[in-house]
């Protein structure tokens, strides 16, 4: 009996290690211009309505959950230039937030990255209105945009950096974290606030103050946390928005800094994620954020997380997501939180299996609040960056319903592609 039992474990063990998850191409092209940095929302209407986006103006979206994907191009009178964040409301309206590009002329004219802009989709990603705009300050450029919104009211809210000369080393240039709020469905939004105590610089590197995420809480609570000096930072407000801490809080340090360097990665950001569990279960109201940083060592990249259970007044020691015994490299992560469950899902780039460049996608699962993750590999088979092909600076996850599409870029046989991937979760 004893046999019996143990090798039935040790089948069930073996057959969840090794069970594939279908994974999709949703768009391929050459490595010089081709889909990088995508973004992907499930509807919460109808999970099996899937929008996502890529660099530049990429726009896809699926009717049957990411199994099979329409491609189009994104347009607006604003232009589009980048830094795609696909969102949606409990209407199942899809908003694609994105840089600005108003001449069509990008880094020839002076304007570009003028505003932060929003489009909105009441199809399910198959038309989207001309774009409404955020933030307007030329001649600073606005960039690394991120959005949220409410799941009762709708509001939207946008937090992004504000640079006053993009990749100047002037020290009299600066950056800062803004913050704006929609009531109107993203028509109207109200005057940019700066929600950040320090000025960074404008280089787009460990001392310049970026990657800010937002997350509305349970009511009116927002939440933010971005990195700066080699520092995760925070703020909230409890007002929606009206009044902020009188000094940002530091939740973490941030070995490496903003600007990591990971082999064969052009470029690689420890962007920091907030997330807020809107569930009904144990962990109702906790605030998670996520990064990646080089505590163990430049050759050693890894993801850590904090919670808060109390508004963001205090904060747990990080907890390490990926679980691997190797000094290798965890890179480009992102979090969600399934709503019905209160699970939490990461994504990320990881070497552990490798000697070399090689990468795999891993997804990690959290059913306890964060404390222990159970890691997953969900690339069906690794690939091998280079260091002259730019990957952008994230991937994505979305989880409704027990629903997961990850999403991430590749580059093979010199050409970059962004993929999904089929799976669902456990109630």
């Amino acid at each position: 009996m004893r046999i019996k039992i143990i090798f039935a474990f040790l089948f069930v063990a073996n057959f969840v290690a090794a069970q594939p998850y279908k994974n999709i191409k949703i768009h391929e092209g050459p490595s010089a211009g081709g889909p990088e940095e995508p973004s992907i929302f499930i509807s919460p209407k109808d999970t099996n309505i899937v929008v996502a986006g890529a660099n530049i103006n990429n726009v896809y979206y699926s009717k049957d959950g990411g199994r099979t994907w329409v491609n189009d191009k994104l347009e607006s009178r604003y232009g589009v230039w980048g830094d795609p964040v696909i969102i949606a409301n409990e209407k199942g309206h899809f908003y694609f937030f994105h840089l600005s590009d108003p001449t069509g002329e990008n880094w020839a004219s002076e304007e570009i990255l003028d505003r932060i802009v929003v489009q909105r989709s009441k199809d399910g990603g198959e038309s989207w209105n001309r774009g409404w705009d955020i933030g307007e300050n030329h001649p600073k450029d606005q960039d690394k945009e991120w959005a949220d919104v409410h799941p009762n009211s709708n509001n939207l809210i946008c937090t992004w950096t504000e640079f006053d000369d993009y990749g100047s080393k002037d020290t009299a240039d600066h950056s800062r974290i803004l913050f704006s709020k929609s009531w109107s469905n993203g028509r109207w939004w109200s005057k940019p606030v700066t929600i950040s105590d320090n000025l960074g610089d404008c280089l787009d590197d460990d001392n310049t103050t970026e990657g800010a995420v937002p997350a509305w809480g349970l009511n009116e609570e927002i939440y933010v946390a971005w990195s700066y000096d080699n520092k995760i930072w925070f703020d909230r407000s409890l007002d929606g928005g009206k009044n902020w801490l009188e000094n940002d809080k530091v939740i973490a340090k941030q070995p490496g800094g903003w600007a990591q360097q990971i082999p064969g990665i052009m470029r690689c950001n420890g962007f920091p994620v907030t997330v807020v569990d809107r569930s009904e279960g144990p962990y109702r109201g906790r605030v998670y954020v996520t990064w990646t940083d080089q505590r163990n060592g430049e050759d050693d990249t890894d993801v850590w997380i904090v919670s808060s259970a109390d508004s963001g007044k205090t904060w747990s020691d990080p907890v390490r997501i990926n679980d691997d015994n190797v000094a290798a490299h965890q890179f480009l992560t992102w979090l969600d939180v399934d709503n019905s469950t209160g699970y939490l899902y990461s994504i990320f780039y990881d070497r552990r299996n490798h000697q070399d460049n090689k990468t795999d996608v891993y997804m990690a699962v959290s059913k306890d609040g964060g404390k222990t993750w159970n890691n997953q590999k969900i690339s069906e088979s690794p690939f091998t960056p280079q260091k002259d092909v730019f990957f952008g600076d994230y991937n994505n996850i979305s989880a409704q319903n027990g629903m997961i599409r990850p999403i991430w870029t590749r580059l093979e046989n010199n050409k970059i592609s962004v993929w999904t991937a089929i799976i669902y979760g456990e109630e």
